[in-house]
């Protein structure tokens, strides 16, 4: 009689009749399988096994045609919400057909019992008494094998439910244990379990006599290692010198000179001893040399002695990089305390900006200007604890942490480390580095850092560390907590024309081997405007050096000189072909539609917001991928609107018979963010009732359902993006006027900013 049952398809695992299996699910997937197999079918269920573990989603023609009709005897939820079960294999079953493959519903399964077939009783006692007495004696010649086996099977009476409880305790490999599952023939179970016996008790002999020669071997290198001893002396007596005793030699000296904490030299001294105890055929022998080198490597009281005046520290960081103030002023005034003081701990500064912005080379700049070492590692993509802190000497290949090898390379205590990209570590089973830096990067502990590998206390305070990353909420809590933050904005477009006037393009020019190429203010504008789009200048760069490719090339091939031309807004067309992006104003002056502003990657930009309606049913219809916190922005502003539609006259039956749908172009682009809620509120009046914004407004704040006007972030970037597209007129939050200093002055003159408080001025100031 065919019967349908859910189905636990197992990967790696195989179960059969007459045996249990433990199992924990955590997802609610499979827990739906256990719920339906007790609600439905009394606890019983389909267990069957896929030979190919690494198949996620097989083909319905590649699943098992038979499996074990199971039933669940055990059932606990635990504490951290998986679900354990025991489950008891009962019989085998044909399988007829899957239902559900590939969909989000449970595997099930249409099933019917297969029957065995009975054996003579003469016969079925034989196979019984040569099975267990087989099994018996390759219990007794294999150590490894448990008997208990032997107890749970001694008073077996059937072949079918003896064999099915012997197989499990093979060495057998899973193809073959899925083969013991297709078997319905326990006459045929019994031969295979055989021959699998008298197969393993030939491998066993094999290994034995493995190991006999094994044995053999090691006590001739046990021989040769006493000959080479007595050579040794042999030597010794008439002489000649010997490397390894030459070596500790050299080192005992070097340890006498070396300039280390007493514990130090303690354990070096207890090191060597040892060392020089191990015989040289040892393969600890060369792990304890590793781990010596390594000692003797750290530099522990050296430092570099370096008092280089502030003002030409300053005048370093300024001719190296533009900007940056923050920036620079912080290690002015790091180097200004510690001369007054002659004790402060090095800091920790973690510069954080958009890619680009020079965070690298500022880091950099800081170790030239300081006259100390630089040495930097990047912990991107880094999931492993063991990087930070080094591995433990027990391992093969056991090696120090990034932090203590970057000292070994600087060659001082007190260098300037580069911890590059620390948004970007993630946790492993290996553990979570970002905790593993936080002993580092504390500067209450990091004089006491203790290293797996070295197992001595090293003292990181003289350390000036320079972490970076592109955003700072990706950085965990904690290790934030222990940081000095320095964010580093993105670049104008005035500042770009004069990064490229002082630094970009007569570095470009002596790379290309040019001299006097001069690019003018509209093709360098020209460039930052329609082939760039970005707060950094790496593109820029890359596009200057694109330009000068072209003229380098064309002086070989025309065999004339071009190294005193003059690249023009035209030549920059000419050479690089139509524009890429462009900059104009991004409403029309129509309807419903208005310039709200975004800070993106890129920088500052326009980001139109549309509103239209249609004949339906009172929907508010959000399209634009927008983000959930934009959603709630664009709930917000539509409440407020329908709750002062007189005020605004709107007809109230809009919003019953009509669906309004709202849209920020560039679909395929996530947005999100609250700062465009007076824009949506703007774009909803207008729609409804059909008075046009100038296109050169824009408009940036969150609203609140009573309609106050919320200060926002970005002000800089935004003001920047609504000048590059041509905004005359900016209307903000009131509580950001504080920040008007960080707009740049070159752009103020040509921009109107007009602060609200309360939504009603826009309104007022708009529309009437």
């Amino acid at each position: 009689m065919k019967t349908n049952l859910p189905v636990i398809l197992l990967r790696g695992l195989v179960l059969l009749p007459h045996n249990e299996i433990r199992l924990e699910f955590d997802n609610d997937e499979s827990k739906n399988i256990i719920d339906v197999a007790d609600l439905f079918h009394d606890g019983r269920l389909l267990v069957t096994s896929y030979k190919d573990i690494l198949e996620e989603t097989p083909e319905k023609n590649e699943l098992p045609a038979i499996g074990v009709v199971s039933k669940i005897v055990h059932r606990m939820e635990l504490p951290n919400g998986k679900t354990r079960v025991v489950i008891k294999g009962e019989y085998r079953a044909q399988i007829f057909d899957y239902l559900n493959v590939n969909t989000n519903d449970i595997l099930e399964s249409i099933i019917t019992k297969i029957e065995i077939e009975s054996l003579e009783e003469q016969e079925e006692k034989m196979l019984i008494r040569k099975v267990y007495h087989e099994l018996e004696q390759y219990i007794k010649m294999v150590p490894y094998m448990s008997n208990s086996v032997l107890n749970h099977t001694k008073n077996v009476q059937r072949l079918d439910q003896l064999t099915d409880m012997i197989v499990p305790e093979l060495p057998v490999s899973l193809d073959r244990f899925i083969t013991y599952l297709e078997e319905i023939d326990a006459k045929q179970r019994a031969f295979m379990i055989l021959k699998d016996i008298y197969q393993e008790l030939e491998v066993y002999k094999a290994e034995e006599e493995i190991d006999r020669q094994v044995k053999q071997e090691m006590e001739s290198s046990q021989k040769e290692f006493i000959l080479r001893e007595k050579i040794r002396l042999m030597k010794k007596e008439l002489g000649e010198s010997y490397s390894k005793e030459e070596e500790i030699e050299e080192l005992r000296l070097k340890l006498q000179k070396l300039n280390a904490p007493d514990t130090v030299k303690i354990r070096l001294d207890k090191e060597l001893k040892r060392y020089e105890s191990i015989p040289s055929m040892s393969p600890e022998l060369s792990m304890l040399q590793a781990y010596i080198n390594c000692l003797f490597s750290i530099p522990w009281n050296r430092m570099t002695e370096t008092k280089p005046d502030l003002a030409t520290v300053q005048k370093r960081l300024d001719d190296t990089h533009y900007g940056l103030e923050k920036a620079k002023n912080r290690i002015v005034e790091y180097l200004a305390v510690k001369e007054k003081t002659n004790m402060l701990k090095g800091p920790i500064l973690c510069l954080v900006g958009p890619p680009g912005v020079g965070k690298t080379s500022l880091a950099k700049s800081i170790a030239h200007a300081m006259e100390r070492e630089f040495v930097k590692f990047s912990v991107g993509g880094m999931d492993d604890e063991a990087e930070i802190r080094g591995h433990r000497r027990t391992y093969v290949g056991a090696s120090p942490g990034r932090v203590i090898e970057s000292l070994i390379k600087a060659k001082t205590m007190n260098p300037v480390l580069l911890i590059d990209e620390i948004d970007k570590m993630t946790k492993s089973v290996h553990g979570d580095p970002a905790s593993a830096l936080l002993e580092v990067l504390d500067p209450e502990q990091n004089a006491f850092f203790s290293d797996h590998y070295v197992e001595e206390e090293v003292d990181l305070s003289h350390v000036l560390f320079i972490l970076t990353a592109n955003y700072i909420e990706d950085i965990p809590e904690a290790l934030r907590d222990r940081l000095e933050v320095i964010e580093l904005s993105g670049y104008t477009e005035f500042e770009k024309i004069s990064l490229c006037k002082e630094y970009l393009i007569p570095k470009e020019l002596e790379k290309h081997g040019l001299k006097s190429i001069h690019f003018t203010e509209d093709a360098l504008l020209e460039i930052i405007h329609g082939y760039t789009k970005e707060t950094g200048v790496r593109e820029l760069q890359r596009v200057v050096a694109s330009i000068l490719r072209k003229i380098v090339t064309k002086e070989l091939l025309e065999h004339q000189s071009y190294d005193k031309i003059e690249i023009t807004k035209d030549s920059v067309i000419s050479c690089l072909g139509k524009r890429k992006y462009d900059f104009l104003p991004s409403s029309l002056h129509v309807s419903g539609v208005v310039n709200g502003l975004a800070y993106t990657r890129y920088g500052g930009d326009t980001l139109p917001i549309e509103v239209t309606y249609y004949p339906g049913y009172g929907k508010l219809i959000l399209t634009g991928s927008l983000g959930d916190i934009m959603k709630e922005s664009c709930h917000i502003a539509f409440g407020y609107v329908k709750s002062h539609y007189k005020k605004f006259g709107i007809d109230s039956r809009l919003f019953t018979n009509k669906d309004i749908h709202i849209h920020v172009p560039e679909g395929a682009v996530p947005k999100d963010g609250p700062s465009a809620g007076v824009a949506i509120t703007t774009a909803l009046i207008s729609a409804l009732t059909h008075r046009n914004i100038p296109p050169h407004v824009a408009m940036t704040g969150e609203m609140t359902l009573r309609g106050k006007v919320l200060a926002i972030g970005g002000l800089k970037e935004k003001s920047i993006g609504a000048h590059r597209n041509h905004i005359q007129t900016l209307i903000l939050p009131k509580d950001n006027m504080k920040d008007i200093d960080e707009v740049p002055k070159e752009i103020m003159p040509e921009l109107e900013l007009y602060p609200v408080v309360n939504y009603m001025d826009i309104y007022n100031y708009l529309f009437k």
